[in-house]
């Protein structure tokens, strides 16, 4: 096992040889954590040597081991496996997390000359979780150019900072939103960007309905980063402002779903849905709301869970 091997670059011709001569798979496991330098490296040394996985951070599932009491206290932590191995507090491994990016990483990859206003848009982009990216509004509240603000965009994407969630398109008769939506590959470091210092504080603020959208969103594409799949994740919106939060596409049959924060099911929830399904008829995997209530429902061809319950019913149509 060679770990962030991005840092010795040289080693890959030396691996390109071992592995031509022994024939066999498996030989080596290398780790990186800018994934963007290893494919440059592996195109020019091991191409068509190599299987690439993306491992991102606990699911929900697996934090059930360190008996977490809430899905608040989950999105105020995150899923950083040393949070919880090591019982440290979000605030400490946050802090040292992003100090580290900064100062070990990010200077090595992009020329950055303020890396004040760095910080200070990465932490516009964390209070605008689960909303439409626009990039001239946050390089106009930074203080920054269009370009600058593009570039730094594809720094946080290429880095596992940020994930943008593309639109739908599909031929109907409706415009369509074209701007991606933006979420970060972890909740716990769009909170400790946002400034909340404990759990209390995420309850009943204006953000917890995107914290936890942002949360579900994530744990869709773990599950199919964890079989070795693309993500084929995207959102819905037009002009008309109809709105699906999520759709699941398994070989083209979408599961439109919506995540809704409050723990009481209303009858808002099905609105989009229904809407939706006017527009595709066909859906033979249903249609799904994730809630942050306790209990499971089916209404007709609507299933209700929560978003314990998410990776659960996602191994059962796309195994």
């Amino acid at each position: 096992v060679l770990d962030e091997i991005q840092r010795a670059p040289e080693l890959l011709s030396y691996l390109q040889v071992i592995v031509d001569e022994k024939k066999e798979n498996s030989l080596f496991i290398l780790t990186c954590s800018r994934q963007f330098e290893l494919m440059e490296k592996v195109s020019q040394s091991l191409a068509g040597r190599t299987a690439l996985l993306k491992l991102l951070p606990f699911t929900i599932k697996e934090l059930q081991t360190y008996k977490v009491k809430s899905l608040d206290e989950i999105i105020f932590k995150g899923f950083y496996p040393r949070i919880y191995d090591q019982d440290i507090p979000p605030r400490q491994a946050y802090g040292d997390y992003f100090e580290t990016y900064i100062e070990r990483d990010l200077r090595q990859l992009v020329n950055i000359k303020n890396l004040s206003l760095f910080q200070r848009f990465v932490t516009l982009c964390a209070s605008r979780t689960g909303q439409l990216l626009n990039l001239s509004k946050l390089a106009d509240d930074t203080g920054i150019s269009h370009s600058t603000a593009r570039e730094w965009i594809t720094v946080l994407q290429a880095s596992y900072i940020i994930y943008l969630l593309p639109p739908f398109y599909r031929n109907i008769k409706k415009r369509l939103v074209k701007s991606p939506k933006l979420y970060f590959y972890d909740v716990g470091i769009a909170c400790w960007l946002c400034g909340f210092e404990n759990i209390a504080h995420i309850k009943n603020h204006p953000l917890r309905g995107h914290l936890y959208e942002n949360m579900a969103v994530i744990e869709a594409l773990k599950y199919r980063y964890n079989l070795g799949k693309r993500d084929n994740l995207n959102f819905f919106r037009d002009s008309s402002g109809n709105e699906i939060d999520l759709i699941y596409n398994i070989s083209h049959n979408l599961l439109p779903i919506e995540i809704k924060s409050g723990q009481t099911i209303t009858s808002d929830y099905f609105k989009g849905l229904k809407k939706f399904k006017k527009f595709f008829p066909d859906l033979p995997y249903g249609q799904l709301i994730i809630y942050a209530g306790d209990t499971t429902q089916n209404r007709t061809d609507v299933k209700v869970i929560t978003v314990n319950r998410f990776s659960e019913l996602l191994k059962s149509i796309d195994p």
